[in-house]
Formats: C-alpha cells, sequence, structure tokens
C-alpha cells in the first residue's frame, strides 16, 4: 500500500541547510525523511510531552550531579577544618628571632605544596576517591575478608 505524498518547496536558511545536510549524510537518510520526521515530532500531540519528559531526566542528572557535588565540598570543607584544628592545637607560637626564618621556609613549603598540588591536579586524582578506597581497606582489613596481596596494591 502506497501513501500519497505531496510535493513542498520550503526555503531555509544556508546555516540550517548545511546542519540538515550534513545530517543527513551522517545518517545515511534523505533529507526529506528528516524533515518529515521532525514535522512529525513537531506537530504530534504527544511531543510536549516527550520534551517535558527528556528535560525532567536531564534535570534529574544535573540533580544527582549536584548532590555529588555538595558532598564532595561538605568532604573538602570537613577536611580543611579538621586540618586547620589540628594545626593550631599542635604548632606552638614561635619565638620573636626565629620568624623571618620561619616564614622562608613557609614560601619554600608553600611553593613544594603547590608544585605537588598540581601533580596531582595533572593526574586527576581526587581525595575523596582515595578516602574512599582507605576506608573500603580499613573495613576490609577488620572484616578479614582480603588477603594480604590486595591491601599491598591499595
Amino acid at each position: 500500500m502506497s501513501t500519497m505524498r505531496t510535493k513542498h518547496t520550503f526555503r531555509l536558511p544556508p546555516d540550517l541547510m548545511t546542519k540538515l545536510s550534513d545530517y543527513a549524510a551522517r545518517k545515511g537518510v534523505s533529507q526529506s525523511m528528516i524533515v518529515e520526521a521532525a514535522l512529525a515530532s513537531h506537530l504530534s500531540p504527544d511531543g510536549a510531552d516527550r520534551l517535558e519528559a527528556a528535560l525532567a531526566r536531564r534535570l534529574d542528572r544535573i540533580g544527582r550531579h549536584l548532590e555529588r557535588l555538595e558532598r564532595h565540598v561538605d568532604i573538602s570543607n570537613e577536611a580543611l577544618a579538621v586540618f586547620v584544628r589540628f594545626w593550631l592545637t599542635s604548632t606552638p607560637p614561635l619565638p620573636d628571632n626565629s620568624a623571618a626564618a620561619a616564614q622562608i621556609k613557609g614560601r619554600e613549603r608553600y611553593e613544594g605544596f603547590v608544585e605537588a598540588l598540581g601533580r596531582r591536579l595533572a593526574r586527576g586524582k581526587k581525595l575523596a576517591d582515595e578516602i574512599i578506597q582507605d576506608v573500603a581497606a580499613k573495613q576490609s582489613e577488620q572484616d578479614g575478608t582480603q588477603d594480604g596481596d590486595d591491601r599491598q596494591r591499595l
């Protein structure tokens, strides 16, 4: 059974025509099939429902990413707070005659810290991943479910 088709001529802006042509070539279908599918989708009554569902999925994915980001920021904040509290309570004040040498040493250490941080960021290794691995390894050691070779790799 053949469906009767009506010929139409449309004028498209050059940039849209280029996109249509490129898409048709990539997909290996005719430009008219793409235009027909796009019109059918646009004019279908459930088109708005599909768009809403796609947007809802995307918003859900963004929400999960934000929750993960919030968790990582919380971990970072807590780690920094623990470090600062420990440093402030365990570092004695310097005598006045040692302050200049301490500032020079502090600058050297800071430069070393920045270099180490740069290398770490370049490797892509994350503190949160390390914490999860460390906690899992410690828990496995306590449970006795992991042999010595696995512990050495972590």
